[in-house]
């Protein structure tokens, strides 16, 4: 708030958990929410957004809303990893991929140089990128959107999360790539054990993907159930 305004509360009252393993839909429409109680968890919200009094992040047992910026920091990219709707926007267009999947390994593990480049071969290969060894040297603009994705979510492996946040990971790719993509996460999250949290202004997103489903109206999560009980009888 300036020059003492009431302050907004654009999500309040929000409650929910995610294991390993599992994947959980966060639903509902532009503006409910959604993303800015995906920013609260890795505390990225924006300059002008914070968190209120008595709000608790816990994760393995670790209060994160306690901790100070500096303390906070190796939780992000390690334990906590995002991934956006929007590759090109969070991509540099002037570096090879394997240059920026290289940069998130080394800043969260010390790994010899002549490892960093294997290990983004592999990390390429893992999210299902053909050619890994040729596409590692390519630039942002020369793949497609949805290997655009997969990039992304290859950087956000890197730090080896425990938990994946992906905000509309879909929105800018087609029908046939937004499924692949889809499973490329279900698959994750069986393989790593990932608890993934997936947000999405699609019911039929998490139709056939997620455990449970949040339905999230109002910056109040108005609704929350196992996805199978949800669409029989929300």
């Amino acid at each position: 708030p300036r020059d003492g305004a009431t302050p907004l509360v654009p999500v309040d009252d929000v409650s929910f958990e995610v294991h390993r393993g599992e994947l959980v839909g966060l639903v509902g429409e532009s503006g409910c929410g959604k993303s800015l109680t995906g920013l609260a968890i890795p505390r990225l919200l924006p300059e002008n957004a914070r968190l209120g009094a008595g709000t608790s992040l816990r994760m393995d047992g670790e209060e994160l809303a306690a901790l100070g910026e500096s303390a906070m920091r190796p939780w992000r990219g390690r334990r906590i990893a995002m991934v956006f709707q929007d590759p090109m926007a969070s991509l540099n267009p002037v570096m090879r991929v394997g240059a920026q999947i290289g940069e998130a390994i080394t800043a969260h593990h010390a790994v010899p140089a002549a490892e960093v480049r294997r290990r983004a071969i592999a990390l390429l290969a893992e999210v299902g990128i053909a050619d890994p060894e040729e596409r590692v040297d390519a630039y942002p603009h020369q793949l497609s959107g949805g290997m655009r994705q997969r990039v992304m979510i290859a950087m956000a492996l890197a730090g080896e999360p425990s938990l994946l946040i992906a905000d509309e990971p879909t929105t800018a790719l087609d029908v046939t790539v937004q499924a692949q993509i889809l499973e490329l996460l279900d698959r994750l999250r069986r393989e790593r054990g990932l608890a993934v949290l997936l947000i999405t202004h699609d019911l039929g997103i998490v139709a056939g993907r997620a455990d449970r489903v949040l339905v999230m109206y109002g910056g109040r999560i108005v609704e929350a159930a196992d996805t199978a009980p949800l669409f029989a009888a929300p």
